[in-house]
Formats: C-alpha cells, structure tokens, sequence
C-alpha cells in the first residue's frame, strides 16, 4: 500500500471525542484507551500552550544514550540489581512492563509489573561461553534462572518523580524457579505444576486486574521437543543457555501464557492458549463477561491466534483458532471437530502442546514474526506488529490490520491487510511494541538486532540506534512517522505503557551493551551509574509533550 499521511488518517481513522468507542474493558500492552475525566475540562489557556507545543523529530542515533526529543524527560525507575525488598532483587533485560493503581482516584501510586525475558550472563553469573575452556557450574545457572522472570513493585510519584516503594508487601519477584500450576485438566508432560517462567517478552492484563506474561524464545532454556511425521518426540537441546544440563525440566513446560496475581504473586499457566513463543497477549471483554485473547507466535513463518472464551472471565474454557489471513477465517484449533486434527493428535491437549504443528496442518497463513497486537480505541480494528523475516527478504517489516466482520470480537471472519510497511520511505524498521494513547496516537518501537545496528549490515545503516516512535492521529503533525526517542547502544526500547492519568509512560530500555565480549570493555555503559557497566532498566518518560499527545483528541473537539 502507498503509504501517505491522507492514507494513514483515513486508513487508521479519525473520529470526534464523541465517537470513541468505549468498551468494557480494552487494556493490553500500553493501551490506556479510557480517556480520563479531567480532560474534558481542560482550561482554555492550558490548551492553546498545548497546541503551541512543536512536535519535532529526533535524528537518529547512534550514541550510547538515551535521547529523548524536546518536551520530553525520564528518570530511571529501576534498574538490574536494585534490591526490592530485603531478599530479592531486579532481575535483568526488562521487558514488557504495565501499571495497575491501587485506586482509580489515585493513578501515582500502584504495582508495576516488569518482565525479564532473558539474561547478560557476563554480569550475571559471570560466564563467558567465547571461553572455551570455563568450566561452567549449578550455582551460575541458579544465578541465570533468579535473573528472569518477571518482578512485581510497588511504585509511587511524588513531586513530579515515581520511585519504587522500599520492601512493600508486594515487591516480590517470579522467576525460573518459582513453581506455577498449569490451568489445565490433564498433565503437561507428566506434571500438574512447572518449575518456573522464563523468556517472558510482552503481556497484558485482565479485566479483573491481574498481569499476563507471555513465554516467548523458551527454546533457549532446556530446548525444545520435536515429532516426527508419526508423531514420535524427540528432545533437541537448546542451542543457548543449555539448562537442560543442569536441571531436566521438560520443554513442554514453557512456551505458555502465564497469569500473575500481583496481591500475593500466585501464577498459573494457561493451556488453553496454546504453546509457541508467545510475544503478547491482549484481551478484550466482550458483553456477556467471556474474553477474547489474540497473540502471536514470534517466530519466522509463525501464526496469529486468537482465543474465545465460552464461560465468562475464563481463559481456560473456550476455543484457540489460528488466523488465515489470506481467506479472512479464523480456523478451529478444536481436536474434537476437527478430521485433520483427529488424524493427527491424540487429544486435545496434545493440540494444544503442538500449536504450531496443528496450526500448519489446518493451513494456516505463515506470517513475518508476529509480535505485539494492540487493539485501537478509536475503530477498534486489531493491529499486529510483523517484525520482519530476513529468510524471507523482509528485512524491515511492517504493522498488520485485522478488521474483524461487524467489529465483533468473537467473529469468525476478518479482512487483513498491510497498514504500514518499515524501511527508509517511511522512516523506520522492525516494528515491535505498539501502544494506543488517550488520544488514539499510535506508538511503534523498534527491534533491530544487535548484531546488525551500526555493524555495516546495509538495510539497517540508516535506522542507526533502535528508537522509539509516534504517528500523531490529530494535529498538525497527522500521519507523519516521528523518532522521539532513541535507545543506547545495543539496547531496544519495549513495554511502553501509559500511567492512567496520561502523563507518564513507562518505558523499558532493554540490553545495552548487549555485544560486549569483554566486561572490562563494554560496548555501552548506560545507565552511567557508579559500576560504569550496561544495566537494564524501566524509565519514567514524562514532560508537556506527553501530556500534549494525550490530550490532542480533547483539544481538537473543544476548538471545534
């Protein structure tokens, strides 16, 4: 499609304060989609310094830095490391993050919810595996399994900062080893409960307030399980952390959404939506309670998927189906009326282990890594982020659109087609996180490797260091793709997620320095604190800019 800024306001769609769709609940991975009361009053003169506001781009960068444009600044909420409570401590390469108040008349005070989907392990257990002649041991592996996971804080905003909240009740950390029961009627490779979660890259959260992480390059950890055209398993190591050696845990215990209550940290994994690299999980309630969930499969040639409850608040009883975008259907993941499942699986539950396997028989459509999927508060079309697929000669991809039939949830047709492809024409590459703020502006973040940024790998030269970007729905800088942030060296931006108020975004800035082969000579060395060594970290972005772009919609009904 011919991208232009006509296209995109026409194609996204723009409505009046009056029109915005206002579901039940509409809350995923950054999408704060009720606008706030207090914006409908604005005073007139608070208004006109807004618009007086200049959106201006930022150059992209290829400093070790984190640059933010004008009208724009953060502080460092918490970082790899830092204690939590008198035992725990944050974990490494924060993730997907979210926020969820104590009270709605208060949205500075609450818990943040943090994944951490893998680890550095120079700096956390110290192995090097370039060092072929390091013996490695349990208790570094033990070191590796604590730093991921996910961590549950308390955080708090007082005179203008948010900090977190030292040794509350419920600063607590999960990690790969906690142990989490799976919501299913039948074993999981023999067990009832897992030990642990692990590569935890997106989430979302419920509408009765719980988080959702999602297991995501599982095959990192203790490998993966593979069957033959008759159905017989085989283990394959992973070809990473190899944890395998050290603790024989089964594959088939990851690769799964997992539910977090942030009240007391008790977690279970949820079958129903079946097993693959889960980038994120995004629901939408429906009238009658029941929920649809959609989550993708990221991987190169992977799915889109999306889950219907039968029973309300449930995400154990229900049906997964799998998109096929070419034909606009979604397909029945469903053992007990599906032939070609019959012939293939020996229940349902074996379906569901083997998501990706039944996905392909039915004929599903291989996608370009689909990540995260946000739901747009103003149309409520299904937005889809496909990253890209180098095999393939996607090198930069692009954001999907699913407009489901009637703008029903629970349809089981769709028409997809392509909103916006990445590359130079239109001013940026790899599409990650997506969020929707208050005002329907489209927030897109990028995820360029480390091993092709700034390394004369030629499609990705231009782009420089990963950024963060916007695409204004209002205004007059509508349609137009702007950087306003970019991330230090090596690291990515992901998990932005906006503070009920609108005036804060949280933002996890995710493996700087990755490529560092030598920790006396790191490639990055942000955040810049005492130890002068790469840290992860979740920031708080705040300043007039923020507070413009969530307000835009209010501006723009009022002076019209």
């Amino acid at each position: 499609m011919e991208y232009s800024r006509r296209n995109f306001i026409s194609f996204l769609g723009k409505a009046s304060l009056g029109t915005v769709i206002i579901p039940q609940f509409l809350i995923s991975c950054g999408n704060t989609t009720n606008p706030s009361a207090e914006f409908k009053n604005t005073p007139k003169d608070v208004l006109q310094k807004l618009k007086g506001l200049a959106l201006q781009a930022i150059e992209a960068s290829d400093k070790d830095d984190l640059l933010l444009a004008n009208g724009l600044q953060y502080d460092i909420i918490i970082k790899r490391g830092d204690k939590i409570n008198t035992t725990d401590t944050f974990g490494d390469n924060n993730d997907f993050t979210c926020f969820i108040p104590f009270d709605e008349k208060n949205p500075k005070d609450g818990l943040l919810w943090v994944n951490h989907e893998y680890m550095n392990q120079l700096y956390v257990s110290g192995y090097n595996y370039r060092d072929a002649d390091q013996i490695r041991t349990k208790e570094q592996v033990d070191k590796e399994m604590y730093s991921v996971g996910g961590t549950i804080v308390r955080i708090k905003e007082e005179n203008g900062k948010w900090n977190v909240v030292e040794n509350d009740p419920h600063n607590r950390r999960i990690t790969a080893q906690t142990p989490i029961a799976f919501n299913w009627d039948r074993p999981i490779a023999g067990k009832t409960t897992a030990i642990g979660t692990l590569s935890n890259c997106s989430g979302g959260i419920t509408p009765w307030n719980t988080f959702l992480t999602c297991e995501e390059n599982y095959d990192n950890c203790f490998g993966e399980i593979k069957y033959d055209k008759d159905g017989i398993p085989a283990r394959i190591p992973s070809n990473y952390y190899g944890w395998e050696k050290f603790y024989n845990h089964s594959p088939e215990h990851y690769g799964w959404v997992v539910e977090i209550n942030p009240k007391d940290g008790s977690a279970q994994k949820h079958v129903a939506l079946g097993r693959f690299a889960h980038e994120c999980c995004t629901l939408y309630e429906l009238e009658d309670k029941r929920v649809v969930a959609y989550t993708g499969d990221d991987k190169n040639s992977e799915h889109l998927y999306k889950f219907i409850s039968s029973k309300p608040s449930s995400l154990k009883e229900g049906t997964l189906y799998v998109a096929d975008t070419e034909k606009g259907k979604w397909l029945a993941l469903d053992w007990e009326n599906e032939p070609l499942l019959k012939a293939n699986f020996k229940n349902q539950t074996e379906v569901l282990i083997r998501a990706r396997d039944a996905a392909k028989i039915l004929g599903a459509t291989e996608l370009n890594r689909p990540e995260d999927i946000e739901i747009d508060p103003i149309t409520g079309n299904v937005f889809v982020s496909l990253t890209n697929n180098k095999p393939k000669g996607d090198f930069h991809g692009s954001i999907l659109k699913i407009e489901e039939t009637n703008g029903k949830y629970d349809s089981l047709t769709f028409k997809a087609s392509t909103f916006i492809a990445g590359g130079e024409e239109n001013g940026f590459s790899c599409p990650d996180n997506l969020a929707f703020d208050m005002s329907g502006n489209l927030w897109i973040t990028s995820d360029m490797s480390g091993s092709s940024m700034n390394r004369g790998d030629k499609p990705y030269m231009s782009f420089k260091n990963n950024s963060l970007f916007v695409i204004p729905r209002y205004g007059k800088d509508e349609g137009k793709v702007i950087r306003v942030v970019t991330a230090p060296t090596d690291a990515e931006l992901t998990g932005p997620w906006f503070s009920p108020d609108g005036k804060t975004l949280f933002l996890s800035v995710q493996h700087p320095g990755e490529q560092t082969k030598d920790v006396q000579n790191p490639t990055s060395t942000w955040p810049f604190d005492a130890d002068n060594i790469p840290k992860s970290s979740v920031v708080a972005i705040t300043g007039d800019l923020i507070e413009k772009m969530n307000k835009l919609q209010q501006i723009e009904g009022q002076e019209s």
